[in-house]
């Protein structure tokens, strides 16, 4: 039997082994798919010891992405971009890097929430990792404009600029970087929070008004009821509300789409982990 594996350090919570099984069971996979503990600072051992077992693949999860990176001998385009690899797919000759979180971000928002982004105006908070992995599949949308802001502006600039730079990126798009009080007087269609502020029960310090009336505001974090920004997002008036379930559950499709060839139907498992 095939084994796979999500590696990560804490793992104990992860609900990957879960969506997997589920994947798994509903494509008739025969597969095995477990959480691997990695030790700080034991990355790549840890990887060599899982594909001497016979190791097909891995999901990896913070604080593991950087150094799955630089494991992958071969990465996908989006990888690159992101400088950050969550997937690593394990063949006879090399290893692919794949980054499927920002694919698994747009699917979530264009397919199972209905919302389009093209010719949108899109806000995406952040200007870290989570930020990164996002930027070039919300960027080939061609949304109306895409505005990365950050509590420090500087970061936000540069992490626009870099972006801006790719040839990829060639598409009308207005490509903006700038802090969260240069977002006053801005209104936008889709608010997409990538900080980690949820995880310190806080929401970001933005201005009043960016939502426009039927804006989407979607957060990456999940958990029980609303995260900080989302109840933050209905005080100021967003019109629909979203958290990053869904989000893990696409991830994770698009790697089991890599080992596997096939793509499994996301709803029905999405389904049964938003009923416990």
């Amino acid at each position: 039997m095939d084994r796979y594996a999500v590696i990560g350090n804490p793992i104990a919570h992860s609900k990957s082994p879960r969506i997997h099984a589920l994947f798994a069971a509903q494509t008739a996979q025969a597969l095995s798919y477990e959480a691997l503990l990695g030790p700080l600072g034991a990355f790549a051992a840890t990887v060599d010891a899982f594909r001497a077992a016979g190791g097909r693949g891995l999901n990896v999860t913070v604080p593991f992405k950087l150094d799955a990176f630089t494991y992958a001998t071969r990465r996908t385009p989006r990888a690159e971009a992101a400088g950050a690899v969550n997937t690593l797919a394990f063949g006879p000759d090399e290893v692919l890097g794949d980054n499927t979180d920002g694919a698994g971000l747009l699917r979530d928002i264009t397919v199972n929430l209905g919302c389009p982004l093209t010719e949108r105006r899109v806000l995406l908070l952040g200007a870290g990792g989570a930020a990164r992995g996002s930027l070039l599949p919300l960027l080939l949308t061609e949304p109306a404009r895409l505005v990365v802001a950050n509590r420090s502006s500087a970061k936000a600039v540069a992490l626009a600029a870099e972006f801006a730079r790719l040839p990829s990126c060639a598409v009308a798009v207005k490509l903006e970087g700038c802090g969260f009080a240069d977002l006053a007087g801005a209104q936008f269609d889709v608010v997409i929070n990538a900080t980690s502020a949820s995880l310190g029960d806080a929401a970001p310090d933005l201005p009043a008004g960016l939502y426009a009336p039927g804006s989407l505001a979607y957060d990456m974090m999940y958990g029980k009821g609303d995260t900080p920004f989302l109840a933050a997002a209905r005080a100021q008036g967003a019109g629909r509300l979203a958290d990053g379930l869904g989000m893990l559950v696409e991830q994770a499709a698009e790697s089991f789409a890599l080992w596997r060839g096939v793509r499994p139907d996301t709803a029905p498992v999405l389904a049964a982990l938003r009923a416990g």
